[in-house]
């Protein structure tokens, strides 16, 4: 086991080394894999019951002296109140959002039902500072989005006029870490002003060629049918052909996150360790009006992406545009809560105020949906943005190694243009139950199934 691996299932890294002497006694023992991360995690929270385990005690002991000083770091710090949504969220996600809320700087949390771990604030979380940014709580892929067209074609041509729209697809933007076009996308977001940070003002050029990209990790591309059981949006109950795409704001937007944490981080040594990836810029400082209008930026180049994406694909078919709908995810938005304003962190939640359109995707080959949000006041107006991951993307790529990932779509009704075995819909939690515990968050307005799919081929690192 690596020790990326062992930083996923939260062991410390001053512990890896006897980390390591546990996992080759594990493996040198017979045991299986999995339950050896199951029980890494459950130990990640309390070494304590394993302490006189055969195969893991030495392990539990120097994690159980580790988690000794960060309880005795930790005490001083006082939570402030947050809710849980969906109860099938592991413990060390749980952990984390009670970690965020006691940051000096925090005002209240929420956990959506997606939620896995994350860097500092899990992914799924919701956290309202005040007068404070923390960059690690926007997440390192700032103002990834979702947006849907519905267009004016039938949703019959995904049968009759496939390879047209898997050609569009194929053409009007790429996927993987370095992709970009060599014939660069106009938008007038290369027009606004770049030298709001030294980091966008340096990457500036990358980020033009990269304009209309679509990254790798989870980002995507895809077909469907909207299906809307009575009026609404602007459009009549039926089936419509749609696109709906995921992606953000590309290496530009990841330099900006990396760049600013580490500003942060520097900023706060005092922070203990559970604390350390949520340290935060003062608004009030010239780092975090950099920041924040660096983030704002990158939320201006992650929409123009779509935009790119969506018109260049929609003038190719020469289809015209029936309905636009977009939301960020990952971003920071000043908001009015409890009678006073606060900055309201959503890293992979939705904005869900009271009548507010989002998209909620499921996975590759599970339905999606065009959500409305009731403004829920615990919810701080979130909701999830998505189904959220069941397993690691190392754990799903040795599970199912020997698994064809087109055939196994295609038993579902998807044709898979390319993706990764870490990408597949069981890696992800049932989308449905996932809409079922945030009832209360949202309304369903339609649905969304879909049928072509393109996200990065195999053997690309994510950038999610």
């Amino acid at each position: 086991m690596k020790e990326k691996h062992l930083r996923f299932h939260g062991i410390p890294a001053e512990c890896n080394e006897v980390a390591m002497v546990a996992c080759k006694a594990w493996t040198a023992a017979g045991k299986d894999d999995r339950e050896l991360g199951l029980l890494l995690k459950t130990m990640a929270r309390n070494a304590e019951p394993f302490l006189r385990h055969e195969l893991l005690g030495d392990l539990a002991a120097a994690m159980w002296e580790v988690q000794a000083k960060q309880r005795e770091d930790m005490a001083v710090y006082e939570p402030k109140p947050w809710h849980q949504w969906g109860t099938d969220i592991e413990g060390t996600s749980i952990d984390q959002m009670k970690n965020a809320v006691k940051l000096p700087v925090a005002v209240r949390g929420a956990l959506m039902p997606d939620a896995h771990l994350g860097y500092g604030l899990p992914i799924g979380g919701v956290l309202a500072t005040r007068n404070a940014v923390i960059p690690y709580a926007v997440g390192v892929d700032i103002a990834c989005r979702m947006k849907m067209t519905v267009l004016d074609l039938p949703a019959s041509a995904l049968a009759t006029h496939e390879k047209k729209l898997v050609e569009a697809i194929h053409r009007e933007t790429r996927f993987g870490m370095g992709a970009r076009f060599e014939d660069k996308r106009e938008h007038a977001v290369m027009d606004a002003d770049w030298s709001v940070s030294p980091v966008t003002q340096q990457f500036k050029n990358k980020a033009w060629a990269q304009l209309g990209t679509s990254g790798s990790g989870n980002h995507f591309v895809e077909f469907g049918v909207l299906t809307l059981d009575a009026p609404d949006l602007g459009l009549e109950a039926g089936r419509y052909l749609a696109m709906l795409s995921h992606s953000g704001s590309r290496g530009t937007g990841a330099q900006v996150a990396a760049h600013y944490s580490r500003l942060a981080m520097d900023a706060h040594p005092e922070l203990p360790k559970p604390l350390k990836h949520l340290a935060w810029l003062d608004l009030d400082s010239d780092a975090g009006q950099e920041y924040w209008a660096a983030m704002s930026l990158m939320g201006q180049y992650a929409a123009a992406n779509h935009a790119c994406i969506h018109r260049a694909i929609a003038s190719r078919l020469g289809a015209e545009v029936l309905l636009d709908l977009e939301n960020h995810h990952n971003y920071a938005w000043k908001e009015t809560h409890d009678g006073e304003e606060v900055i309201v962190h959503r890293k992979g939640a939705t904005p869900a105020g009271e009548g507010v359109l989002g998209i909620i995707p499921g996975s590759m080959a599970d339905p999606g949906f065009v959500v409305r949000g009731k403004g829920s006041v615990y919810a701080l107006d979130s909701a999830s943005h998505g189904a959220g991951r069941r397993m690691s993307r190392t754990a799903a790529a040795k599970k199912f190694k020997n698994l064809n990932p087109e055939a196994e779509l295609k038993k579902r009704g998807v044709k898979l243009l390319s993706a990764g075995l870490d990408e597949l819909p069981m890696c992800y939690k049932n989308i449905e139950e996932v809409m079922a515990a945030q009832a209360d968050l949202v309304d369903i307005v339609a649905r969304f199934d879909p049928k072509l799919v393109k996200m990065a081929p195999a053997g690309e690192k994510p950038e999610d």
